[in-house]
């Protein structure tokens, strides 16, 4: 019986290590498709949303803004009357109690305006995951050079990094922080 000669022996560990990286590369391809379809369109979905919920949150904030200023106009009136009865004491009545400063928004409209830009910045917090997540994906498609075991490596020091720092966990949470944010918006109408 022959040894096998040194020669002979690499090439059967050669053939041995392409295989693994082959199939390797395979199951990877299969994993990494499927991983990154469905993350990038959840990611897109969340985007969509919280862009169209912030605007329409944003509109609200806008237009209840004028609550948190003393109304304009009975300030000129009460300012009025005290410049008619200033000019003629016996046209305004001496009851009309003298003009009152303005005391500040009411308890209910911080309330409101609070719980309101609580929503908006929770939807634009999910926005922000939301763009990471999309950053994390699309550094974890880029490959990197070289030989098929250095980029096999690359690829499982990515996958263990988005596990380590629970990408998963983290981009399953913003759909609920959108729910969060329109529960506080419900609650401040």
């Amino acid at each position: 019986m022959q040894s096998p000669r040194p020669s002979q022996f690499q090439g059967d560990e050669k053939d041995a290590k392409s295989r693994f990286w082959a199939t390797y590369t395979r199951e990877a391809t299969d994993y990494d498709g499927e991983f990154l379809e469905k993350y990038q369109s959840d990611m897109d979905i969340v985007l969509i949303f919280a862009g169209l919920f912030s605007a329409v949150n944003t509109s609200f904030i806008v237009n209840m803004q004028s609550n948190l200023n003393p109304d304009p106009m009975s300030t000129t009136n009460a300012l009025l009357a005290m410049l008619l009865q200033t000019a003629n004491s016996s046209f305004v009545s001496q009851s009309d109690p003298p003009y009152a400063p303005w005391q500040g928004p009411s308890t209910s409209v911080i309330w409101v305006q609070s719980l309101i830009y609580a929503s908006l910045c929770a939807s634009l917090l999910a926005a922000l995951g939301a763009v990471l997540g999309k950053q994390w994906l699309s550094n974890f498609k880029r490959s990197s050079r070289g030989t098929v075991d250095d980029r096999g490596r690359q690829r499982q020091m990515k996958l263990d990094g988005l596990r380590t720092w629970h990408f998963d966990s983290v981009l399953q949470f913003l759909p609920s922080l959108l729910q969060i944010s329109l529960l506080l918006f419900g609650v401040a109408l």
